[in-house]
Formats: C-alpha cells, sequence, structure tokens
C-alpha cells in the first residue's frame, strides 16, 4: 500500500520571501531521506532543503525563480504505508556552500520612486535665488558625488557658505527619500571599458548575498558618521595565562586569543550601554539590548561568514571555546544556518592570523560598533626605568558617531585595554 505525502519548507530562521535558486528533483524521480529537493538563497546564506521522507515525486510544485515561505508546499511524494506512518523529523535547511565571498548583510529596502527634487527658487528676473557660496574644495567634492552645488540653497558655515557635511546631507536626503539629485545621479557611475579589447575574460553573476552585501556597505558608508579609533592593548599576561592554559595535562580544549577578546568586550559593552544599542529607524531614540551576542568573522573556503555567539557574559572561556570551535567547523562545512547569523550586538573582525598592523572596519548597522583585531607583535614599552619586551595588540574601534561621541569611544577603548592586560579584573 502506498499514499501521498507533501514535503513542506521548514523553519528558515524568520526570513520571508525565500529565493529558489535550483531545484533537484523532477516528477517521476525516485529520492532518498535527506535527499537535496531545493535550494534556497537569503540574505544571509544559501541553504539546501532535503527530503523528510524517501519515495516517488508525484508533482514539483516550485520553480526557480519562485518566493518561498515556511509551510510552503516543495513536493508530493508517493511513499510506502509505513514509511508515510513514520515520517522522518523535518530537517533543518542546510547551507550550501557558495561560490563566491559571502558575508553578514541585511536586506535594505529599495525606496520607492519619488519626483526630482525642485530646483532653487527663482528670483524675478528668472535667475536662481543668491550663488552657492562654496570653497574650491568643497565644490570638487560635489562633483565628484555628482551634486549640482547650486541645489543646495543654504549652507551651514560661516554667512550660509556651504561645506562638505552639507554636501553628504544632500546626498543622505536623495538616497534615503529615493528623489534624483538634479545635475547628475545621486552617485556618479563608474564608467566600465570592454575588457574584451585587452585579453581574455571571465563573467561570473554575483549572487543575491554579494549584491544586498554591496548595497548595504553602501548604505552604511553615506548614512553613518562613522570614527575609526586605533590603539593598542598589552597582552603580556594575557598570552602567557593562554599558553598556560593550553599546555596543562589532560586539557583538550584549544584556548586563542579571540576568546579573551570576546569576554574583555562583552564586560566594556556592559560598562558602556550605548556600544550595545541601536539607533531607532526615525533616528529618534535609541533601543538598548538587555542580551548581549557578539558575531564573530570567520573565514571559510567558499568565503566570509559571521556566525553569532549568544549570550557572552554568562559563558565561560571554555564554553566560548567549545561553541566557536563547532560553529567554525559548521561555517567550513557551509552548514550555518540563517539563525546562526542573526542577533548579533556587535562584531568582531580579526585579522590576527593574518597579519597587518592596523585597518578600518565598516560598521554592521543596526550595529553601533565594530572591532577590528590584527597581528600582535612585541614592542620595546618604557616601564619608568627602561624600555622592556611586551607583547602589543593594535585594536580598531570603529562607532557610529551619532551614537558616540568621541570620548566615550575613547573611553571604552581603555576599558576595554584594562581588561585585556590582566583578564583576572573579568572575575570580579
Amino acid at each position: 500500500m502506498s499514499t501521498t505525502f507533501e514535503i513542506k519548507v521548514p523553519d528558515i530562521g524568520n526570513v520571508h520571501d525565500v529565493d529558489v535558486v535550483a531545484v533537484e528533483v523532477q516528477t517521476g524521480d525516485v529520492i532518498e531521506l535527506d535527499q537535496t529537493l531545493i535550494t534556497l538563497e537569503t540574505d544571509k546564506a544559501s541553504m539546501d532543503v532535503p527530503a523528510s521522507v524517501a519515495g516517488t515525486v508525484q508533482q514539483v510544485h516550485l520553480k526557480v525563480g519562485d518566493k518561498v515561505n515556511e509551510g510552503s508546499l516543495i513536493v508530493t511524494v508517493l511513499v510506502s504505508k509505513e514509511e508515510a506512518a513514520t515520517p522522518a523529523p523535518v530537517a533543518e535547511p542546510t547551507p550550501a556552500p557558495a561560490p563566491v565571498e559571502e558575508v553578514k548583510a541585511v536586506e535594505v529596502a529599495a525606496p520607492a520612486p519619488k519626483p526630482e527634487i525642485p530646483p532653487a527658487p527663482l528670483s524675478k528676473g528668472g535667475e536662481a535665488k543668491g550663488k552657492a557660496h562654496a570653497s574650491p574644495a568643497v565644490r570638487l567634492f560635489a562633483r565628484e558625488l555628482g551634486v549640482d552645488i547650486s541645489q543646495i540653497s543654504q549652507g551651514n558655515g560661516r554667512k550660509g557658505r556651504i561645506l562638505k557635511d552639507d554636501v553628504k546631507a544632500y546626498v543622505k536626503k536623495a538616497l534615503t527619500e529615493g528623489i534624483t539629485v538634479t545635475g547628475g545621479a545621486a552617485l556618479p557611475k563608474i564608467a566600465v571599458p570592454d575588457f574584451t579589447a585587452f585579453g581574455e575574460i571571465e563573467v561570473q553573476p554575483l549572487s543575491k548575498i554579494n549584491k544586498l552585501t554591496g548595497q548595504h556597505m553602501t548604505s552604511v558608508w553615506l548614512n553613518l558618521p562613522m570614527v575609526t579609533y586605533h590603539d593598542e592593548a598589552d597582552i603580556t599576561d594575557m598570552e602567557a595565562f593562554r599558553v598556560a592554559l593550553n599546555g596543562e595535562k589532560n586539557n583538550t580544549v584549544k584556548y586563542t586569543g579571540l576568546l579573551f577578546i570576546m569576554k574583555a568586550l562583552a564586560a566594556a559593552m556592559q560598562q558602556f550601554p550605548r556600544f550595545n544599542s541601536s539607533l531607532s529607524s526615525d533616528g529618534a531614540s535609541l533601543i538598548f539590548k538587555k542580551y548581549l551576542n557578539i558575531g564573530i568573522a570567520v573565514d571559510t573556503p567558499n568565503g566570509l561568514v559571521v556566525p553569532v555567539v549568544r549570550d557572552v557574559p554568562n559563558k565561560s572561556i571554555k564554553q566560548l571555546a567549545l561553541e566557536i570551535g563547532e560553529k567554525s567547523e559548521k561555517a567550513r562545512a557551509g552548514k550555518l544556518t540563517a539563525a546562526d547569523m542573526q542577533g548579533g550586538c556587535m562584531s568582531i573582525s580579526s585579522l590576527g592570523g593574518i597579519g597587518g598592523k592596523a585597518f578600518t572596519p565598516i560598521v554592521n548597522a543596526p550595529e553601533v560598533a565594530i572591532l577590528g583585531v590584527t597581528k600582535s607583535s612585541i614592542q620595546p614599552v618604557w616601564n619608568g626605568h627602561e624600555f622592556a619586551p611586551r607583547l602589543m595588540l593594535p585594536l580598531d574601534l570603529t562607532y557610529d558617531h551619532r551614537v558616540i561621541d568621541g570620548a566615550e569611544g575613547a573611553r571604552f577603548m581603555e576599558a576595554l585595554k584594562y581588561y585585556l592586560s590582566d583578564v583576572r579584573r573579568l572575575l570580579v
């Protein structure tokens, strides 16, 4: 005896209208348990949806390009009576390896088109009212952004002089309100030549993830007044403690410097709650979070992904080590789910295993700050009597200047350095 069984889209991490990028079965196929039926692509990852039963495909209800949600019908399968009576539990969708780099991104809805900005008011003579007063440097800056500076009727400088901030505000308004900047596009497009004139080329389309990442990073760069604060932390004692832990007999956990940085960062965020907040969409209030999760960038053969470690303050160094090891392994195997990369309060972008002395990480809005880490090195440090060799760790803190001012950013960095210089303080 046989019966039919419907396989539907399982829980995909509170995301909606997910694109179907591949359908791996067709009517008449005999499928096995856990065989991939379709591949979905969200703004965070590509995911394979496996079969929850084995049998013969009677009908495929989806095609490439469709958008689905949790519960959408994928296929109808003819199964034996025994298999239908005890169907396998619905498996979580498994991320498929992506051909191009993946980064954490938040989908930014495209603004609806609106009318062009009206030109500057005209005087009785039919000419624009007043001439735009700006320095040559500001005029050059406006031209580089494709802005007709005459459309900015009033500046915030002395006697109404137009400043660079006025140009930025004009572009921001154009992007956020979906209006067209008269005199050119909101941003000038870069001319791309015909590269085939110079030799052989290969064109690889960007995935949805790459496109959304580019949109998000561009939006962040134009909308957030970001400041990056560079400093160094003395981690000589922390490194000695880390090495001692790894050298203990019967130790089965690998302790890395990142674990201590996470704990120190969490302690500093608790001390300075603005770093664990987000600005409301209207920019009129701050949303303070009572939880504290940290995103960690993981380098994989398929690109960069950022799994989120939850409840960092209440986990031990050993618990963090085991969790990061597990999530890093899932990331490299392409098995992270969308839920694994959601809910971050602040992110860490570490290049310590590669090199470098400093860089400027971009805030992953709606988070308000991101910590960059590069490779530590032994440096001579004056202790009041002599130069002594100390292990110094470069830190790069980028923050949203609308939420965090320079003084608070500097105090936060000092607190972070304080905890890293002696990790015993994290126990107090």
